[in-house]
């Protein structure tokens, strides 16, 4: 049922629908593509965007933001609302521990939605009305509920599976760095559990969704992070003493600040060329462990004048006896976050390929560790309700790069 229109003073020809895009001279996002022509995707009003731009406008992104509630998910859900997507947030658990996700957008953008992983009516429910998915869902330590295994690989199989089905357009899966089939022994003679589930994990969603974006972040530093935090934790040392494999001179690491992951999941969502892609999400920077640490600790002025050494973990039984230990009396989350799979991947050394895109490839501006830590670690001083004098205490010295 072929028509003609007039678009612009031209005769176009609307094919068998008859769907043709009206653009006008005044018409918002006008700049996203050609000005005489936008080709719609449907004739559903609800989809079309609408506004100027920014977190009061609808920029027809819908959004299922599985592990919303967790440490990246509320930047993504920030980042989302601020450029007014439709932010869609599955949670389990109470409803009160998302309720601060709801005013990262205008009102009726952030949206509820109970689930559970292995419940797929509700993951069908939650991702109904979405064009995007983005998978965060993931566990540092394996619970006597879900193993690595339920998480990484059979949860975001499912995920990824039904997603394909219910017709979602982009697909985004958060997996580690250093993920390997047989990641290297470091500290444990079995490896890292976390990393083979990633690998795994990954394999799993490129079977049920071929052309998903796979971020790959490093360790991620930020608000309420467990890098910075881990370390700055009374439980992480012995007293004033603390241990690392080798004393940290054989392990180099390249953190990445938590808001440039979460801007680097915005442009992926935007970019055409990121579908289907793996994005190495690191920081700007590499250095070794024991040079980071010492940094850190300086920065929170527990310096050697407070009493600060760092020792080699290796000659020390006690320090597995004790991770050992916080594992056996546990209940829920680890005390410090102290438990053998992280101080296994404490050592495992990041390695960047570089035929692989970065978040540089997706225009993301990176952070410095040296200019964001500082006041990431403040809460952390010693001496905190200290009202020091100006200049009483020199800027402690950064952290050596390495080349």
């Amino acid at each position: 049922m072929a028509s003609l229109v007039l678009l612009n003073g031209a005769k176009t020809h609307t094919g068998f629908l008859g769907i043709v895009c009206l653009s006008a001279s005044k018409a918002s996002y006008s700049t996203d593509v050609p000005a005489w022509y936008r080709p719609l995707k449907s004739t559903n009003q609800a989809t079309f965007k609408k506004g100027p731009g920014g977190r009061s406008s609808f920029n027809g992104v819908v959004a299922t933001v599985f592990g919303c509630s967790g440490f990246l998910g509320r930047y993504v859900v920030n980042k989302l609302g601020k450029v007014g997507s439709q932010v869609i947030c599955p949670y389990r658990a109470d409803s009160s521990d998302v309720q601060h996700l709801k005013v990262m957008g205008d009102l009726g953008q952030i949206l509820f939605h109970p689930y559970y992983l292995r419940d797929e009516e509700s993951i069908r429910k939650a991702m109904k009305y979405s064009n995007v998915v983005i998978n965060l869902v993931g566990r540092d330590w394996e619970t006597k509920n879900f193993s690595f295994k339920d998480v990484h690989v059979d949860g975001a199989r499912r995920l990824a599976r039904i997603a394909r089905e219910s017709g979602v357009e982009k697909f985004i899966h958060l997996s580690a760095l250093n993920a390997s089939e047989h990641p290297t022994p470091c500290y444990y003679k079995d490896g890292s559990k976390f990393l083979q589930s990633k690998y795994h994990g990954e394999n799993a969603v490129r079977e049920e969704f071929p052309n998903a974006t796979i971020i790959r972040p490093s360790d991620m530093y930020g608000q309420e992070d467990r890098f910075l935090t881990y370390y700055a934790h009374f439980w992480r040392r012995f007293i004033r003493l603390v241990p690392l494999w080798q004393n940290g001179n054989k392990t180099i690491k390249q953190p990445v600040f938590v808001g440039d992951v979460a801007q680097g999941i915005l442009n992926a969502i935007k970019d055409p060329d990121a579908v289907g892609q793996i994005i190495q999400a690191v920081g700007p920077r590499r250095y070794l462990l024991r040079e980071l640490v010492d940094w850190f600790f300086r920065v929170m002025r527990k310096d050697e004048n407070w009493g600060y050494i760092r020792y080699d973990a290796r000659f020390d039984p006690t320090f597995k006896l004790k991770v050992a230990l916080t594992e056996a009396i546990q209940l829920s989350h680890p005390i410090g976050n102290l438990h053998h799979e992280r101080v296994e991947r404490e050592y495992v050394t990041d390695v960047v390929e570089k035929s692989v895109p970065t978040l540089e490839d997706l225009g993301v501006q990176l952070t410095f560790m040296e200019d964001q830590v500082p006041w990431e670690l403040r809460p952390f001083r010693a001496g905190l309700y200290y009202d020091s004098a100006i200049g009483e205490f020199q800027k402690p010295a950064p952290p050596q790069v390495l080349a």
